[in-house]
């Protein structure tokens, strides 16, 4: 499949999948899913190698935003959002296994594993410009998670 077409394929589907969070917003509750969902955030906004300040408040905002992370204090989300910022922009390869830990918390969890790979993907996209870099830190995520990347078009 070519990146246009995987790219298409995930637009198309993006609707369906913040239909199916917001249906499991009561099971996504737990510390698990909070820290491997902002993990996965980091991951997507520091795919190019660097994290500028406007990615940052770019990314931030979307959290803030979104109705399925609202299980959580915006201020922890943020917090562990830029933690895990910090850590990859100061020692890029220990930083990229600390978030990829944090993510691995919702191994074994199915409910919370999609859900976080599906937060990466929108979060990612949500420039509209879902780039080769983001996609491939997204498969990472999936392999961390024992997922199917080409279950989510990736």
């Amino acid at each position: 499949m070519s990146n246009a077409a995987s790219i298409s394929l995930l637009m198309d589907k993006a609707p369906q999948w913040r239909a199916q969070l917001l249906a499991k917003k009561n099971e996504l509750r737990g510390g698990s899913f909070r820290d491997a969902s902002m993990g996965i955030c980091a991951l997507v906004a520091a795919a190019d190698g660097d994290i500028d300040q406007t990615e940052r408040v770019r990314v931030a905002g979307l959290i803030g935003s979104d109705p399925v992370l609202q299980n959580f204090p915006i201020d922890d989300l943020r917090a562990l959002f830029e933690d895990n910022c910090h850590r990859l922009a100061s020692d890029p390869a220990f930083g990229r296994a600390y978030v990829l830990q944090q993510i691995s918390k919702a191994v074994g969890k199915p409910t919370e594993a999609n859900a976080v790979i599906q937060i990466g993907i929108m979060i990612g996209n949500a420039d509209g410009d879902f780039d080769q870099s983001e996609m491939a830190v997204v498969r990472e995520a999936c392999q961390t998670l024992r997922l199917n990347p080409q279950d989510f078009g990736l």
